[in-house]
């Protein structure tokens, strides 16, 4: 018989909505009963593409003998960590304070009827093994142990509760002059933990860091700083070549196994690609490599192809590709060496075999191949001894014949549900990229994402966190408004439309009546008017996922410019301010909200142009290509009714003009483009008067 499980809309839910566990989704049902049955709570958070989550569900919550342990003497909360990340914030928190070590999924913690979680891990097999403790002895004892270790419990739960409150930032009397000091503390700290090798941070299991190579990217695109640069445009190329790039279907898995890039743990997620995809473009325009437009195609052609719905569900873009098909890990991606070779010709295979390491011995679990770049194509025409062009040629008609072939295997499964916060990441990656490469098909991509959230999302002048199956549910979190508003202001310079002004607007609004801390300062992770939990979180480091506050300080900020709305530029300082002790102790830790800083001690420079038609866009294109730290907004004649700060006088006898801002300052109307060109091309550094 199905659990009560089966009504729910996430897809990880329904994974486990036949499991002999009497799971119960998170909610006051399950709670009453805990609180009524006095048991404790047992709780497991994951999500549909993690790995290690189906195999403790194989061994453990499939398992009819550790199910009726676990029915006998818990209350079994399954919750899936993509739609409640409030929950998972506060428990993957307490898991390090009860155990001194950082978590992960699945997350396995108990509580105590009141939500306190009193004893936890991540993955338990069901008997010992590898020193881990078998779930199916572990359960009676951590039953008893609730049962009459009550006091204690009591005594560490009080601790506990403590120590989550300490982990909010406070402000002191003697924060410091804001000043670039922290910026460059920032960088030097990425030095130091810059992999001169194989490039990205710190060890193994590696992830990508993606907000702290766009941070360091904007430090070379308002400084010159090349340091930073070659720490962002080695690192990209090493990821393109590597294996955590998928080579043949575009797109990146979540992190490497190994310092090399090789072998990923092979889960796609959207709120990484989104993101990579803006600083693989921005690399292009710093670099002009054409590796990273490669990547920046072969990836935006990947969310539109698998990544995007359709009918009905309108356009906005699904969460996760799961690492497992036919219950292996990246069985979908990797090779025997003998099926390419009777796949492609013999032609093909001699530049295939030293282009993608098949030449060496196998790289995944020692007998399959996972591909990776492993020879440049020069090394490969001059061994073999023909044209680098016909070596190209082969190697695309040989990509072309695998992906045809590997199409045609089972997929790993795809979680369908819509996020609004990863698809405000996705939006503002493919705005970007549209606008750079000129492809109307990516911009129009992003405007579907937005439409449909706008349409079935946003209700009653509030967002929803998740859409599934015609259903729209659970109040926004920070995460949401910030991504969101961030995405509108990435699309609304290539595309303007009054619509998404006015949804930014409104959604501006909404993070500072229902998040913002009015006494200290920054943005709680959940609204004032969120379900009460024992802990409400107000994060500024970026982690997997970037800082919401970071974002949001961002936006409101350049809000706040564009509009001349000078409580969003308030809300910027008061959250700086209370955030600077933080950057100060660890200021690569904070690379969203030191981009907030940046732009705090010097305005971003904002374009406004005024025109119609090809000229427009030329201006357009040609001022984004060559400032690519601008924010530039092309607006055509025909607009009316625009707020005072865009509302510019329109051109007369001519087809286009300009105007240059920074901050609260504005040049004279400009209309010539090579003098807006030299205007803004020292890399933001304007003479205004005073």
């Amino acid at each position: 018989m199905p659990n009560h499980l089966l009504s729910e809309a996430s897809p990880y839910l329904l994974q486990h909505a036949n499991n002999p566990v009497e799971w119960y989704p998170w909610g006051e049902e399950a709670l009453a009963l805990a609180r009524g049955q006095n048991k404790p709570i047992l709780l497991s958070i994951g999500y549909s593409a993690c790995h290690w989550c189906h195999v403790m569900a194989q061994e453990c919550f499939e398992d009819p003998e550790v199910a009726a342990v676990m029915n006998e003497h818990f209350i079994n909360i399954k919750v899936d960590r993509e739609e409640r990340p409030d929950l998972d914030q506060i428990y993957q928190t307490a898991h390090y304070m009860l155990n001194h070590r950082h978590g992960g999924w699945p997350l396995t913690l108990f509580l105590t009827p009141d939500q306190k979680p009193f004893f936890g891990g991540t993955y338990f097999p069901k008997e010992s093994r590898n020193n881990l403790p078998g779930f199916l002895e572990l359960l009676p004892k951590i039953a008893e142990a609730f049962h009459t270790r009550r006091e204690d419990i009591e005594q560490q739960n009080t601790a506990l509760l403590r120590l989550l409150a300490e982990t909010l930032p406070a402000t002191g009397s003697n924060i410091p002059a804001f000043s670039r000091h922290l910026i460059d503390q920032a960088i030097t700290q990425l030095l130091e933990n810059f992999d001169r090798e194989y490039g990205g941070f710190g060890s193994v299991p590696k992830f990508m860091h993606p907000a702290e190579l766009a941070f360091c990217l904007r430090c070379y695109f308002s400084g010159n700083d090349t340091q930073a640069l070659q720490m962002v445009s080695f690192t990209l190329e090493k990821m393109a070549k590597g294996g955590i790039y998928d080579q043949l279907g575009g797109g990146f898995y979540r992190y490497s196994t190994d310092p090399y890039w090789r072998i990923p743990h092979f889960e796609k997620m959207l709120y990484d690609n989104g993101p990579l995809l803006r600083l693989y473009t921005d690399a292009w325009l710093a670099t002009q490599d054409p590796l990273f437009k490669t990547i920046v195609e072969e990836t935006a052609g990947w969310v539109i192809r698998e990544m995007q719905a359709g009918q009905p569900d309108g356009g906005g873009y699904y969460s996760t590709l799961d690492a497992d098909s036919e219950h292996e890990e990246g069985k979908f991606y990797v090779w025997h060496q003998e099926e390419i070779a009777q796949i492609l010709s013999p032609d093909e295979y001699a530049v295939i075999a030293p282009y993608y390491g098949l030449t060496r011995p196998p790289n995944f679990e020692n007998k399959f191949w996972h591909l990776e770049i492993d020879q440049p194509v020069t090394a490969i025409a001059s061994t073999i001894g023909i044209n680098e062009t016909i070596v190209r040629q082969r190697i695309e008609s040989a990509r072309d014949k695998l992906f045809s072939v590997r199409e045609k295997r089972i997929r790993p499964g795809r979680d369908e549900k819509i996020l609004t916060s990863w698809n405000g990441l996705m939006i503002k990656g493919m705005a970007r990229a549209g606008m750079i490469f000129k492809r109307k098909e990516w911009v129009d991509s992003a405007v579907q994402a937005v439409d449909f959230i706008k349409t079935t999302l946003w209700k009653n002048n509030r967002l929803f966190a998740t859409y599934k199956d015609g259903k729209a549910h659970l109040n926004a979190y920070l995460d949401d408004y910030a991504f969101l508003l961030d995405g509108l202001l990435e699309l609304m310079q290539v595309q303007f439309r009054q619509s998404d002004l006015d949804f930014a607007i409104a959604l501006a609004e909404v993070l500072l009546d229902q998040f913002e801390d009015t006494q200290l300062g920054g943005f709680f992770f959940t609204s004032h008017d969120h379900e009460k939990l024992i802990h409400r979180p107000k994060a500024g480091q970026d982690n997997a996922i970037p800082s919401g506050n970071g974002f949001a300080a961002v936006a409101l900020q350049r809000l706040g410019h564009l509009l001349g709305e000078h409580r969003y530029l308030q809300s910027t300082d008061q959250a700086l301010q209370l955030f600077y002790s933080s950057m100060r102790r660890h200021a690569s830790s904070h690379c969203s909200l030191l981009e907030a800083l940046r732009e705090w001690l010097s305005p971003p420079q904002i374009v406004i142009l005024r025109g119609k038609g090809a000229a427009l866009s030329e201006w357009h294109h040609t001022l984004v290509l060559q400032v690519p730290d601008a924010i530039v907004l092309a607006l055509p004649l025909e607009l009316t009714g625009l707020p005072q700060g865009l509302n510019k006088a329109l051109p007369v006898d001519r087809e286009v003009n300009a105007w240059v801002c920074h901050g609260e300052k504005c040049l004279p109307e400009i209309t010539s483009l090579q003098e807006l060109l030299q205007v803004c091309g020292d890399k933001g550094r304007m003479s205004f008067p005073l």
